[in-house]
């Protein structure tokens, strides 16, 4: 084992600030996310109204960008003050976790997405953005931001499991089994 994957591992700086600055940009996308979801409602005078909360999907993804922005912050304030900093493998499993979580909320979002602007003729669903454009609109932007943060996760997923894995040396091969393979092939 090498010791501090930061003393070891080659431009330092300018990974430090792409992971510091990708943390510190979740955290608007992550915001704008939920305000636009849960300020996203519609009356409409022949079906009804429109709301967030009648969506399990939308809350869902509330849930997620809440998390994610909590983990951002958490995370760039730590790598700040440098009290977490030497766990790099602390930062991998978190990074991994709300990567995989922004991958579960994105695709329930665009499912519905999906399903509202084209509908489902199968079940005898009709398109709803039809009716309900401004709703759809809005929540075809927020899913678009909540993507560029988990695009954002992705790098840092990369990133951490980087620092991580920079941390041990390659195992090495003996000079008898590299004469052994070779015998043998």
């Amino acid at each position: 084992m090498r010791g501090n994957s930061d003393d070891n591992a080659p431009n330092v700086p300018l990974l430090k600030l792409l992971d510091c600055s990708l943390r510190v940009s979740v955290i608007p996308l992550s915001i704008a996310t939920i305000w636009l979801t849960v300020t996203n409602h519609q009356d409409n005078t022949g079906y009804g109204k429109l709301d967030f909360g009648n969506f399990m999907g939308l809350k869902y993804m509330v849930c997620i960008s809440t998390i994610s922005a909590v983990y951002a912050f958490v995370a760039a304030m730590s790598s700040w003050i440098g009290c977490l900093v030497s766990k790099a493998w602390l930062f991998f499993v978190s990074d991994q976790i709300v990567a995989y979580l922004m991958v579960t909320s994105v695709a329930a979002v665009m499912e519905m997405v999906f399903l509202a602007y084209k509908g489902d003729r199968a079940v005898s669903w009709s398109e709803a953005c039809a009716s309900y454009g401004q709703f759809c609109s809005r929540m075809k932007l927020a899913l678009v931001l909540h993507s560029l943060a988990l695009c954002s996760f992705l790098v840092l997923a990369v990133i951490s499991a980087y620092r991580v894995f920079s941390m041990y040396e390659a195992p090495s091969v003996s000079h008898k089994e590299v004469e052994l393979e070779e015998n043998t092939t």
